[in-house]
C-alpha cells in the first residue's frame, strides 16, 4: 500500500465561448433541440439518503465542528492523498487499484519530472477522516460509506461540508458481513451478547451500533481488530463480528462450514431504508461457505469517492484535476480481468444527492455523454463539436 505512482496528463484549454454564428446557423432545430434534450437529462439520481444522526462519533471530530480551518501543504508538493478505512479490504483494494491504474498512465511531464504523486493513506477511520479530509494538509481525497456524510453534518456542520467536500465518482456498494458462532442461528439471538463492530469510530463502528439500536437488539459492543475477531468466536471471546466490506472478501475465502463460525442474515432495518439498501451473500460469493441455493439476506451502504474542494486556479485543484480526468478516462480498465469485481457495478453517472461533482469530473461524464450521444445516432456534424458541446453546456447552466 505505499506504491506511489506518478503521471502527466496534458491540460486542454478552451474556453467555453458562445457562438453567434452557431445561434444563426440553427434554422433546422429539430437536431439542436435533442441534443440539448439529451444533454440536459439529469443522470439517474439514487434514492435521497436518510437524515438520521449516527448515535456515536469521533470525539476529537466533534471538537473542530465550527473550528475547522483547512492547513495547506507546501506550495511544491506534487503528491495526492487517497484516505481509507482501517479494516474495510475493498477500500483497501480500490484504493491500491486506482494507484496501480494511474501508475499506468504518461509517469512523467516533457521534462522528465514528476508533475502528480498519488498515495494511498490509511487513517483512522470513520468521520474522523471526514474531519480530517477538510482540516489536515495532507489529506486530499477519502473512499467512505456515504451515510457517514450524513451522520457527519450534524458533528461537523452540514455548510461545511457542501462548501468544503466534493465528490469526483460514486463507488461500490459495500455489504454487511455478520459472522457468528455455530450456536446462534438468527440475528436476535444476539441480544444479550458480545459483537465486534471493528475499530473504535469507523465506518462499521457507527453504523453498525445504528442496525442494532434500530433492530432493538441491546449487543455488547466491543472494538477489535476484524483479522483478530474469528480466533476470539473461536476461543468463546465474542459471539458474533460485524464486518463492512465490499464482497466477496478474500479473508473468507478458505474458510469453509466445518470453521468457527457461521453467517447470520440481516433483516431490512425499519427506519434505515434510506441509507441501507438490500444485499444478499450467495455461493457464488463465498463457494466454501455458503451452500448451493443459500442466500442470505443483508444490507448494503454506497461508497463514494470524495475531495476536499480546493479554490479554483489553485495547484492542488489543477493536481485534483489531473487525477480526475485520468482515473475517469482509464476507469474502464477497471471494469475486466482480474481487477476487484466491484467495479462492475458502479455507475460513473449516478448523482449524488446534497454533494456537488467536482467540476472537471462532471465535465468529463457530461461530454462522454455528448460523445454517446452522437455516436449512437450516427451523426455527422459539420460544426465544431467542441464549440457545440460548450454551446450546449452554457445553455443548460
Amino acid at each position: 500500500m505505499d506504491t506511489i505512482t506518478r503521471i502527466w496528463f496534458g491540460r486542454a484549454g478552451t474556453n467555453a465561448v458562445f457562438s453567434a454564428e452557431w445561434m444563426k446557423s440553427i434554422q433546422k432545430t429539430v437536431l439542436f433541440l435533442a441534443l440539448l434534450i439529451a444533454v440536459c437529462v439529469p443522470r439517474h439520481i439514487p434514492k435521497a439518503l436518510g437524515e438520521t444522526a449516527g448515535p456515536e462519533t469521533a470525539a476529537n471530530a466533534k471538537q473542530r465542528a465550527g473550528q475547522l480551518r483547512k492547513a495547506l501543504p507546501p506550495e511544491s508538493s506534487k503528491t495526492l492523498s487517497l484516505m481509507i478505512e482501517p479494516g474495510d479490504e475493498a477500500e483497501a483494494a480500490a484504493a491500491y487499484e486506482i494507484v496501480e491504474l494511474i501508475s499506468g498512465g504518461l509517469e512523467t511531464g516533457p521534462h522528465g519530472d514528476a508533475v502528480l504523486n498519488l498515495a494511498p493513506k490509511l487513517d483512522k477511520g470513520g468521520i474522523q477522516n471526514i474531519a480530517d479530509l477538510l482540516t489536515l494538509a495532507d489529506c486530499d481525497m477519502a473512499i467512505l460509506p456515504l451515510p457517514l456524510l450524513i451522520r457527519a453534518s450534524g458533528e461537523i456542520g452540514e455548510e461545511n461540508l457542501r462548501k468544503h467536500i466534493v465528490y469526483i465518482a460514486p463507488l461500490f456498494k459495500e455489504e454487511f458481513h455478520l459472522l457468528a458462532s455455530w450456536s446462534i442461528s438468527e440475528v436476535k439471538q444476539l441480544a444479550g451478547k458480545t459483537v465486534n463492530l471493528g475499530v473504535k469510530d469507523s465506518a462499521g463502528d457507527i453504523l453498525g451500533r445504528e442496525i442494532f439500536n434500530h433492530l432493538g437488539l441491546n449487543v455488547n459492543v466491543v472494538n477489535i481488530e476484524h483479522t483478530g475477531a474469528i480466533r476470539a468466536i473461536q476461543e468463546g471471546k465474542i459471539d458474533a463480528d460485524l464486518v463492512l466490506s465490499g464482497k466477496p472478501l478474500s479473508a473468507l475465502q478458505d474458510y469453509t462450514l466445518a470453521g468457527p463460525f457461521r453467517f447470520l442474515g440481516i433483516p431490512p432495518v425499519e427506519g434505515l431504508e434510506k441509507d441501507f439498501v438490500p444485499a444478499k451473500l450467495t455461493h457464488g460469493d463465498y463457494p466454501k461457505l455458503i451452500p448451493e441455493g443459500v442466500v442470505y439476506d443483508t444490507i448494503a451502504v454506497p461508497s463514494v469517492l470524495i475531495a476536499y474542494n480546493w479554490p479554483k486556479g489553485s495547484s492542488r485543484y489543477r493536481l485534483l484535476d489531473l487525477f480526475a480526468r485520468t482515473f475517469l478516462l482509464r476507469f474502464s480498465e477497471l471494469e475486466s480481468g482480474s481487477h476487484l469485481p466491484k467495479w462492475r457495478e458502479i455507475d460513473l453517472n449516478a448523482a449524488i444527492p446534497g454533494l456537488t461533482q467536482f467540476p472537471p469530473a462532471e465535465r468529463w461524464l457530461d461530454q462522454r455523454e455528448f460523445e454517446f450521444f452522437l455516436a449512437k445516432r450516427r451523426i455527422n456534424l459539420p460544426a465544431d463539436r467542441t464549440q457545440l458541446f460548450q454551446d450546449i453546456i452554457r445553455l443548460r447552466k
